[in-house]
């Protein structure tokens, strides 16, 4: 330990995943010195292009639309004070059921064996002492989500090492206070949840069951601002709708499930990094 510094490092799908889900945990572990490394997965070629336009639409280019969003994505890591970022640069598979999950190069189609390779080569380079990435459904199903935490859990084996593991996730008390703000605004929302038999899991986790709850509420501004550098993206646009003030409200704690630890750090607990300083 003491001939390298405390690391975490954030596996994400797309450009602009890492300031919505962890923007919060990587610019406050920055400030307090811990080297950051993010690991985006994918181009983010299925994203929005200019305009709004969508992909298979009259003027969506995916070329142009990947490097729109690596030019983001840079700007964010800027913001976040990310020290590391590291592109695995797959093609983008778009949402479950698209064709585009089977296209040539796509991350969904990708064999597992390959991606967790590529990435264990990261991990025995950095050699991180946390990792986070998505649950088994990538919180909503999405399908590159699901292949990064498959690639992730799978290169933490092959890679040797033993960090602590953590897996994002969202309190259902915190899942119906962003439903009211979204109706506030002005939103259609409707309570997210699977249905027996659906195959669909509901979204987030009972409060109980969340292990790790990290206030970042110093640094709302920051990940407000890692997001709006994404502005592209037009899901993010309800964010940035919120102001400052109502979206650190809103998106002050961001929480987690421990999967894999070897410190003996009690729970629940506060710090990804309890157990380690």
């Amino acid at each position: 330990m003491a001939d390298r510094p405390l690391t975490l490092m954030a596996v994400h799908a797309h450009p602009d995943d890492e300031a919505s889900g962890t923007g919060g945990v990587l610019a406050r572990y920055a400030a307090e010195g811990i080297r950051t490394v993010l690991v985006t997965c994918t181009d983010g070629s299925c994203g929005d292009g200019p305009g709004g336009v969508k992909p298979g639409e009259p003027g969506h280019d995916p070329a142009a639309v990947a490097e729109m969003r690596r030019r983001e994505l840079e700007a964010s890591c800027e913001v976040l004070k990310v020290s590391h970022l590291e592109l695995l640069e797959y093609t983008d598979s778009g949402m479950m059921g698209w064709a585009s999950n089977d296209a040539p190069g796509s991350f969904w189609g990708t064999p597992v064996a390959d991606g967790a390779a590529r990435l264990a080569e990261l991990m025995r380079h950095y050699r991180p002492d946390v990792v986070v990435t998505y649950d088994e459904n990538g919180f909503y199903g999405h399908p590159d989500h699901i292949q990064a935490h498959r690639i992730t859990m799978a290169a933490v084996e092959l890679s040797g090492l033993a960090p602590k593991v953590y897996w994002t996730t969202a309190p259902h008390s915190g899942m119906r206070r962003f439903g009211e703000v979204m109706r506030e605004f002005g939103a259609d929302w409707d309570e997210p949840e699977g249905s027996e038999g659906s195959g669909v899991p509901p979204l987030g986790l009972p409060d109980e069951e969340i292990t790790t709850w990290v206030d970042t509420t110093a640094f709302g501004g920051r990940k407000f601002d890692a997001l709006a550098a994404h502005a592209s993206q037009g899901e993010n646009i309800f964010f940035l709708k919120m102001g400052k003030e109502r979206f650190t409200e809103l998106m002050g704690v961001e929480t987690f499930v421990r999967v894999q630890d070897g410190t003996g750090a009690s729970l629940p607990e506060d710090d990804l990094f309890a157990g380690l300083r």
